[in-house]
């Protein structure tokens, strides 16, 4: 993700300064903090034993299971998201709206100026689409979000949109796309990719999709404090894609 001023990059040093700038939003950084919140997951149980006395981790059919099972659905209007479209939610999943223009105009009054201004745009803007909902996993027990972000009516296809916010973020490498169709028959886009922090000096994997409605551009990003975290994630994103359909 571009940052913008030249002293300060990665997107953990974006999550970190974007504390103080931008409340609890700013806490969303996925590799951010990375040792502590593995320990906080941890003590949540995710990896801790099941009745039997086995290890449940996300990888295992108990944690797989806890993973697939269905929350409530979000997007349309009424629900803790309103967007262009609608989907189902992994039980614990806990959505939140992103007013992305109102938190921007928050930090550009902040005390750091242009620096602030700066990191709220490298968070809240990635390409031509910004952050209008996350959906944290750390209920259900993981470090990672879910994040929808939307772009303007009139935007280029699912393709060329999905292709910009990635091109967006520093540091990615191996993408691979495909195109399929939603669960509710929406043409879609997506890839993966790695992403590499440079800081942290870490690979980890990343995946999105796109989809054009007639209110703009949508793109579901799926990152996690590291691939083990994505992967453990991924059923909830998955569960997103068989379920999408216009609002």
């Amino acid at each position: 993700m571009q940052v913008g001023v030249g002293a300060v990059g990665g997107r953990a040093v974006v999550a970190v300064a974007l504390v103080a700038v931008l409340g609890g939003c700013a806490q969303s950084g996925d590799d951010g903090g990375k040792k502590s919140a593995r320990t906080s997951a941890g003590a949540k149980g995710t990896r801790g034993t099941d009745s039997a006395g086995k290890e449940a981790t996300g990888k295992g059919s108990a944690g797989k299971d806890a993973a697939v099972a269905t929350g409530g659905t979000i997007g349309a209007a009424g629900s803790a998201c309103e967007l262009p479209v609608s989907f189902r939610l992994a039980k614990h999943w806990k959505a939140k709206p992103v007013d992305a223009e109102k938190e921007l105009g928050k930090a550009s009054k902040g005390e750091d100026g242009d620096l602030t201004g700066a990191l709220a745009e490298a968070f809240l803007r990635q390409g031509p689409v910004t952050t209008a909902c996350e959906i944290d996993a750390k209920p259900a027990g993981n470090i990672g979000f879910l994040r929808v972000w939307t772009g303007e009516p009139g935007d280029a296809d699912a393709g060329g949109v999905l292709r910009a916010f990635v091109a967006a973020e520093d540091n990615v490498s191996k993408e691979k796309y495909r195109s399929f169709k939603t669960g509710g028959g929406l043409a879609a886009v997506e890839v993966e990719y790695l992403y590499t922090s440079k800081l942290l000096e870490e690979t980890k994997k990343e995946s999105a999709f796109a989809v054009s409605t007639p209110e703009g551009p949508v793109v579901l990003h799926l990152g996690g404090m590291d691939t083990e975290e994505h992967e453990e994630m991924r059923p909830a994103y998955d569960l997103a894609k068989r379920t999408l359909k216009l609002a």
